[in-house]
């Protein structure tokens, strides 16, 4: 392959911004502008532009690494590896039975891994208990859309009708650091006379570009959402007929809204009447507008009810279902639209069928060659699934995702890691869970592999396979035929775990025909050949009048005919605000926030292994205001301790003015001492079961020599 020039996609976000990729005789890979992939236009991030340098071998897995007697990973044969993970597994499901065996995946995998791996949990362990980490990301989200329209996708509309729209509403998102690409669409936006409201307790690189920055206090984004929505309806501002026409439930979420008046909500949130006022009349004001949210409001214990809350200010408006208008969710993970849209999610089939859906356990099990009740019912969400390790579930199979960083109560969760009869990790890196592994398998990444992935705005794309795989990998995909060969499953295991991506995605695609995510009339050919293709897809029908088949080309746009719902209206859904579930108070009087830097990625597996991007983000920081700091005695660099409830994380300080003066803030890429969600909070949303990431309370301390 050396030499040739493969058009791909980046291994990180949800932008999955293409690039090319080109080998070279010393065994670098160079990356490219690749301006004919409409997301990001050639434009690539720091992380982007650096990714191959996981591709090495000195950085990576290139052997099978299994527990020695004496305790230590050292390295095996992939049969020894394999037979081991077999045993471990079949081990426990004939002791325990087979919910004592859990699977737990990513947000990173590929369409065809996350549909495979959804499959081997059901069919070949026959355990309920699955989830993967994009439950972390944007759960909420998901909850609130589904609820409102019928259907989750992250967002209805492509990227390029930002700029085109009058005003956008972004909550709790910091594109400049978390996808810097997608800055442009908001600069854009501003050239072409739009105005940008940004809601986030801090003054991020993205709230300095934004026309009005809303600061409120860390978890009362609902109350911010509903004291705007009062404000709509006492000024008059409500779309009356859309409302008619288009939705229903609006007088009783009327009638909440209106218990929520602005100097209540100013009180609540700390952001003043002058400013929730001006933030109507700039989101009024135009034909067009757009509420996008991200972590901030999502990762509460309230997430499904904030977003709903956000949801039901567009619908108020007139801003659904319209063009250039509409809510979105800017998805984190690269992933984590079709991580979940296939079957990794505790409760979700492939197609985005629920498990539940008498209709969707047919058609999924005539796809698999298996009896509908066979299939086990909905399993643990995430935390709980990891909350259970140990003890109800005895050994786990995890692919792509490093929980003992990223997850809530980490030293909790590690402790329970650690319990485990049996754990086997497939990853690329040895992560800080990996670490923990009775083995490891390495695997392939992004660039050695074919496969697809589905972006934020639904884009179905092709990652095309680069450059070989150094010896001693395998895939993720070859990992689970092995598996399900070995553990018994006869003709399944033959037939229904193929190794080669394109033969399992044409087995997802007719899983997922006539569901809610329909693939069935998107290919491997259709991908190379068009650059990506918008779900839903339906497979091909004849045209009317035409000869042959026709070709349905994809869906850019939802809900400008009819929302998803049964009798194609939009849902209002009354919503409160209530407080976080853990107020400070006199022992925890600050208020921690976390989130991500531009130079690392999740829980920072892979980007901690990048020299340019450690040099510009070494490690953990705590950002504080300066009163805040002069309380402690403390100076910027200082040394700070920050405790909750559930422990102690140690970082330097940094002084801002650009947070609260009652609120800190840590980005949660790093182990150790300074593992920012050992402090975090696993209070759980009742409905999507997001853990309350974004605020719970603490104590700053300075730290004395």
């Amino acid at each position: 392959m050396q030499n040739t020039v493969t058009p791909t996609h980046c291994p990180y976000c949800a932008l999955q911004c293409g690039m090319n990729l080109t080998p070279a005789a010393d065994g670098t890979v160079g990356v490219s502008e690749r301006a004919d992939f409409p997301v990001n236009r050639g434009a690539l991030c720091g992380k982007g532009r650096t990714a191959p340098a996981v591709l090495s071998a000195a950085v990576r897995l290139t052997s099978p690494l299994v527990r020695s007697a004496d305790g230590t990973l050292v390295p095996a044969s992939w049969t020894e590896a394999l037979d081991r993970v077999a045993d471990g597994l079949a081990r426990t499901r004939d002791a325990h039975g087979a919910d004592a065996v859990g699977v737990f995946g990513g947000g990173g995998l590929t369409n065809e891994k996350a549909y495979a791996l959804g499959k081997f949990a059901r069919v070949v362990l026959g355990t309920s208990q699955i989830d993967y980490n994009g439950r972390f990301c944007m759960s909420s989200a998901a909850a609130a859309g589904g609820r409102a329209f019928g259907l989750d996708r992250g967002l209805p509309f492509p990227l390029e009708d930002v700029p085109r729209t009058g005003c956008v509403i972004l909550v709790g998102s910091n594109p400049a650091e978390t996808m810097p690409p997608a800055l442009r669409y908001f600069t854009e936006l501003k050239e072409n006379g739009g105005t940008l409201i940004v809601v986030d307790p801090r003054r991020t690189r993205t709230a300095e570009q934004a026309d009005l920055h809303l600061a409120p206090r860390p978890g009362t984004d609902l109350a911010l959402a509903l004291g705007l929505l009062h404000l709509v309806v006492a000024e008059g501002r409500t779309d009356e007929e859309y409302i008619r026409e288009r939705t229903t439930g609006w007088e009783e979420t009327r009638a909440a809204a209106m218990a929520h008046w602005p100097e209540h909500v100013e009180r609540i949130t700390g952001v003043s009447v002058p400013q929730l006022r001006e933030a109507v009349r700039l989101f009024c004001a135009p034909e067009a507008a757009m509420v996008l949210t991200a972590r901030g409001p999502e990762q509460q214990a309230k997430g499904t009810d904030t977003v709903g809350a956000w949801i039901n200010l567009c619908l108020a408006t007139g801003r659904a279902g319209r063009p250039l208008s509409g809510y979105g969710c800017l998805t984190g993970q690269g992933n984590g639209q079709g991580g979940r849209e296939h079957g990794q999610k505790a409760d979700q089939l492939p197609g985005y069928r629920k498990l539940t859906d008498p209709a969707a356990r047919a058609h999924v099990a005539g796809v698999w060659g298996v009896d509908p009740d066979s299939l086990p019912g909905p399993g643990r969400s995430a935390y709980e699934l990891l909350d259970a390790l140990g003890t109800d579930i005895r050994s786990l199979l995890l692919m792509g995702s490093n929980p003992v960083v990223s997850a809530p109560r980490a030293a909790h969760v590690e402790e329970r890691i650690r319990a485990l009869d049996f754990l086997a990790v497939c990853d690329v890196v040895l992560s800080e869970t990996a670490a923990l592994a009775d083995v490891v398998l390495p695997v392939t990444q992004w660039a050695e592999e074919t496969g697809t992935t589905t972006n934020l705005e639904g884009r179905v794309l092709l990652r095309r396979r680069a450059v070989r795989p150094p010896d001693g990998v395998r895939s993720d995909l070859e990992v689970l035929h092995e598996l399900a060969a070995r553990l018994g499953r006869g003709t399944v295991a033959e037939k229904g775990f193929p190794t080669d991506p394109e033969e399992v995605f044409e087995e997802l695609r007719w899983a997922s025909a006539g569901g809610p995510a329909d693939y069935s009339g998107i290919t491997y050919r259709r991908l190379a050949e068009e650059n990506n293709v918008f779900w839903p897809c339906p497979a091909p029908q004849a045209a009317e009048g035409a000869d042959g088949a026709g070709v349905h080309p994809g869906t850019p746009r939802l809900f400008l005919d009819r929302f998803a719902t049964e009798d194609g209206r939009a849902r209002f859904t009354p919503v409160a605000h209530r407080p976080i579930a853990e107020e400070p108070d006199e022992e925890y009087p600050v208020l921690l926030t976390t989130g991500r830097v531009v130079a690392q990625y999740q829980s920072g597996a892979q980007t901690r292994r990048v020299d340019e991007l450690n040099a510009a983000a070494p490690g953990p920081f705590v950002e504080l205001h300066p009163r805040l700091a002069q309380r402690l005695g403390v100076a910027d660099g200082d040394p700070v301790a920050v405790v909750s409830r559930r422990g102690r994380a140690v970082a330097p300080g940094r002084i801002t003015t650009a947070i609260r003066p009652d609120t800190v803030f840590m980005p949660f890429h790093w182990p150790g001492e300074g593992r920012a969600n050992t402090l975090t909070n696993p209070a759980l949303d009742p409905t999507s079961r997001m853990p309350e990431f974004k605020a719970c309370a603490v104590r700053v301390e300075a730290v004395r020599p």
